[in-house]
């Protein structure tokens, strides 16, 4: 027998980002079902965000205490591997979601546990976890917040062995001897310095360059930073097969010529909105192809099914995603009220994530860190922005204070027609902290002129922005 339940909003997906849809539209005034087919809070909680920093942290706190004369006597050994594996379990709260879920219950927010298919117009259909069927109403809207999977790379053989995700990586509970990570993006860049760190001889192998989004000065200072943690890095490097070894292993061949063996073998290629299952098709819609607005409606549904954060496919970050979330439930909530300006809201109003399109902020937490906000160079003048870019090495007092022998660099990229920032790099220790005011600048549009009497207080390394102003002319 199929229970039925009505609600006014329906949100597929319990992780961050759908936490945050609910949250808004219930702070708006509405009733909200969240469905979840596994752990309330999604992956970024248990297996990615959170352990993944929680893996890194302690290296680098090591490194920095070995960094400064006076410090560097006093550490005479390295990680403790039991004592931070343990940690990073203490953050995903040993992988159980009572908290969450009570935080939802709290909400006002009611919890359905299943696994949620679109069956008609506002209509959702949940397998639940214990077995029943349960088929649920919204009055308003349907919100797909299911997150994103990793996608699989063609390698031959790959399907004949077993091998690693990032969620394996992140919530391991060994340290394997040697380590072979396929992917230079952000996952494949942590996780291998975190592995070195903690004792893996790590091999990683990038098809073109590591990080490939960044400025190149940026992400040579993170190349250095891996290998001067052990990490074997190898761009240029297309992996062909793969292949059990006689002990038990892995065996990569290369395009080329050569072969790396491993005892582990993870794969970090990328993600993809998940979409598959949820019945999109039924309703005339590609899962593939879906057009979604800045308020997060999806087009060709009828106005009343939303996407946000990775099933969008706009910004794969958390962060990111949490802003639409909340952009979005204001949006359903103001439309259920039938608010004028709700309708077709404007760019930069509490409904619309505008800054999707310019202002994203993301951090590559290695040490050393990488951290940017808005676009490229390169980006910016394929926008067709008349752009600039000043860039130096991160060398003020702040910088000499934080760590002997820092090494930093940082780039502005300026709208020449306009004055403004419209991007903001920086890489080397600790420069995830600067990355805010980056943001301000950027997402404010604040004139250089302006922001030329913003003062960064001495001696930290946010003094780095008089640098680059007074390089740039100022």
């Amino acid at each position: 027998m199929t229970e039925t339940l009505q609600t006014d909003v329906v949100v597929i997906g319990a992780g961050a980002v759908g936490e945050n849809a609910a949250d808004r539209v219930v702070r708006g005034g509405l009733s909200a079902v969240l469905v979840e087919a596994a752990l309330v809070g999604g992956e970024c909680s248990y297996w990615a965000c959170m352990p993944s920093k929680a893996l890194l942290r302690p290296g680098t706190v090591l490194k920095e205490a070995q960094s400064l004369a006076g410090s560097r006597e006093a550490v005479t050994g390295g990680l403790d591997t039991s004592a931070v594996l343990e940690r990073r379990t203490s953050f995903t709260s040993n992988w159980d979601d009572t908290g969450q879920a009570e935080w939802v219950a709290g909400a006002g927010i009611e919890l359905v546990r299943g696994r949620a298919r679109l069956t008609g117009e506002r209509e959702v259909e949940v397998a639940t976890t214990d077995g029943r069927s349960v088929r649920i109403s919204a009055r308003h809207a349907v919100v797909l917040a299911t997150g994103s999977t990793p996608s699989t790379p063609p390698i031959d053989g790959l399907d004949t062995v077993e091998y690693w995700g990032t969620r394996d990586a992140t919530s391991a509970t060994e340290i394997p001897g040697r380590l072979v990570v396929i992917g230079g993006g952000v996952s494949g860049v942590e996780l291998s310095q975190a592995y070195a760190r903690l004792g893996s001889k790590v091999t990683l192998l990038a098809r073109g360059s590591i990080l490939k989004s960044f400025p190149e000065p940026a992400r040579a200072l993170v190349e250095e930073g891996l290998k001067e943690s052990g990490v074997d890095v190898r761009t240029s490097a297309s992996p062909s097969s793969v292949r059990k070894s006689d002990d038990g292993g892995v065996e990569v061949s290369l395009d080329g010529g050569g072969t790396v063996a491993g005892d582990r073998l993870l794969v970090s290629t990328g993600r993809r909105p998940a979409l598959d299952g949820l019945g999109l098709e039924g309703l005339g819609l590609d899962p593939h192809r879906l057009d979604i607005d800045d308020t997060g409606r999806v087009a060709g549904a009828g106005g009343w099914l939303y996407a946000v954060g990775d099933a969008a496919g706009k910004v794969l970050l958390t962060h990111q995603g949490k802003y639409e979330a909340r952009a979005t439930g204001d949006a359903i909530a103001a439309r259920a009220r039938q608010e004028p300006l709700s309708a077709d809201p404007a760019a930069w109003s509490r409904y619309t994530a505008t800054a999707d399109h310019s202002a994203v902020p993301q951090v590559v937490f290695t040490d050393p860190e990488l951290a940017m906000v808005g676009r490229t160079l390169e980006q910016a003048r394929a926008d067709g922005i008349n752009a600039s870019e000043t860039s130096l090495e991160i060398a003020v007092a702040g910088s000499s204070l934080y760590a002997d022998n820092y090494r930093g660099w940082a780039q502005m990229v300026v709208d020449e027609d306009r004055r403004t920032l419209v991007g903001m790099t920086f890489a080397g220790p600790g420069v995830s902290e600067l990355l805010h005011a980056a943001t301000i600048a950027v997402t404010g549009e604040i004139p250089l002129d302006r922001l030329w009497h913003a003062v960064p207080a001495y001696p930290t390394i946010s003094e780095v922005w008089l640098r680059l102003l007074e390089k740039y002319g100022l």
